[in-house]
């Protein structure tokens, strides 16, 4: 379990919109849990962070991922998969954050075991309720594993 009074909470943004990673940034500023939000421009980033290879040799492991869908070079459900096959990784709950409402995208999501399902709202406003929702139940009420 992850103890947010000894640190603060990991947080891995998997997302290639600059707009979307500031509004991310914002919404979390003002979080009620001490958060780092460490952020990856692909998949192909966003394994490299896990695996801590390259620049990534000493970041630390995520306690939780906010993960976007529909990226270049390899998208979300290509990470979800490559996580779920690693014995290291299967613990890190992973929050899909897409702009996709598809009916076929929440069931291939869930079945790559995502933990959540939740599509971003085009308005700015309420972007920025959906993060401060996914920070309260993650980061506040849900008891995250550690290593």
């Amino acid at each position: 379990m992850v103890d947010a009074t000894t640190r603060p909470i990991e947080i891995l943004l998997v997302e290639d919109s600059p707009g979307d990673v500031t509004l991310t940034i914002e919404a979390l500023r003002d979080a009620k849990v001490a958060n780092n939000l460490h952020v990856a421009r692909d998949g192909e980033e966003a394994l490299r962070f896990l695996r801590k290879e390259g620049t990534f040799e000493d970041v630390p492991r995520p306690d939780l991922m906010l993960l976007d869908l529909n990226m270049p070079k390899m998208g979300g459900r290509e990470v979800l998969a490559a996580m779920r096959a690693d014995e290291r990784f299967k613990t890190i709950p992973v929050v899909v954050l897409t702009t996709s409402q598809s009916e076929d995208d929440v069931a291939a999501a869930y079945s790559l075991a995502a933990n959540c399902y939740v599509a971003k709202p085009v308005d700015l406003d309420q972007f920025l309720e959906v993060v401060r929702a996914i920070d309260d139940f993650w980061l506040s009420l849900v008891k995250l594993p550690s290593e």
